[in-house]
């Protein structure tokens, strides 16, 4: 059975940025992280499983896993992979110009429609140049301006991985998408004091209406749906990883009382808050 007190805080790293390749690491024991840091990790090679929030996903060959800061992330025993972990935080990402953003906002605020992506072999051999090079900038001794070369290289990252995921890059650069991208990150910036789609409506100078058909075209879900999706994701990982009382996770998701958030939950996954919680734990992982 998992033990509620495995769950860790990922450490600080110095200007919130790191990278680094390793060759067949192996994960011994289960340790469960909740990431302070946006994460990319880039696997050349390896075998096992890593679970991000309440998804499983196989470790394999010329893949990327995208993680965003906030979600929870665990390698099962005995796993090991051959490759790049880059993180960085948002503090970092700001030294990147203001051309990446609307990648940086699809692919890491809607993380969960985007968190592993396949590579074909041209695509991870492209990729892997450029990590490289990351890596060697990264090693270098402090230079001034060594911190705006490193966010140049991460730029490119994000927008190749956005070129090679076809569904996010398409229309990029449109108004529609920049207002979606920004969406978003309103919403992850956000949604644990506002749930209703009038008030990011309201913050894009939008109406709530052209908000719900831009959020399907952008992504077949309504407003609402992404919404509640962030709401619930973070009451999932709460009840799992967490010993907090159901009134606390209530209260820290502001709602107006317990009985109004156990609703909220059940509607969404036709479970109960304590029975999600139960089943998790007897499950175990």
């Amino acid at each position: 059975m998992l033990s509620l007190s495995n769950l860790l805080v990922e450490k600080e790293i110095k200007n919130s940025f790191s990278i680094h390749f390793f060759e067949d690491k192996e994960y011994g024991q289960l340790s469960t992280y909740r990431l302070t840091y946006n994460r990319i990790l880039l696997i050349n090679s390896g075998i096992g499983e890593v679970m991000i929030d309440t998804e499983t996903f196989e470790i394999s060959a010329d893949t990327l896993f995208l993680v965003a800061k906030g979600q929870l992330i665990h390698f099962k025993p005995n796993s090991k992979f051959t490759g790049y972990e880059l993180s960085f935080g948002d503090c970092f990402w700001e030294r990147t110009p203001s051309s990446a953003n609307n990648c940086k906002a699809v692919l890491f605020n809607n993380a969960s429609a985007n968190q592993t992506i396949p590579l074909l072999k041209e695509n991870n051999d492209e990729l892997n140049a450029v990590f490289k090079s990351l890596l060697y900038e990264f090693k270098k001794d402090e230079y001034i301006n060594q911190l705006d070369a490193m966010a140049a290289y991460l730029k490119i990252i994000m927008i190749k991985i956005a070129n090679v995921n076809h569904s996010l890059a398409k229309g990029f650069d449109s108004y529609e998408n920049q207002l979606y991208a920004r969406f978003l990150e309103l919403i992850s910036k956000n949604y644990k004091t506002s749930r209703e789609v009038a008030d990011y409506a309201g913050l894009l100078g939008i109406s709530a209406r052209k908000l719900t058909d831009l959020s399907k075209r952008c992504s077949d879900r309504g407003a609402k749906e992404l919404i509640n999706g962030q709401i619930l994701a973070e009451a999932k990982r709460t009840l799992q990883f967490t010993s907090d009382p159901i009134k606390e996770i209530a209260f820290q998701l502001n709602f107006a009382t317990p009985d109004q958030f156990s609703h909220f939950f059940k509607k969404n996954t036709q479970v109960s808050p304590l029975d999600y919680r139960a089943l998790f734990l007897s499950i175990g992982v």
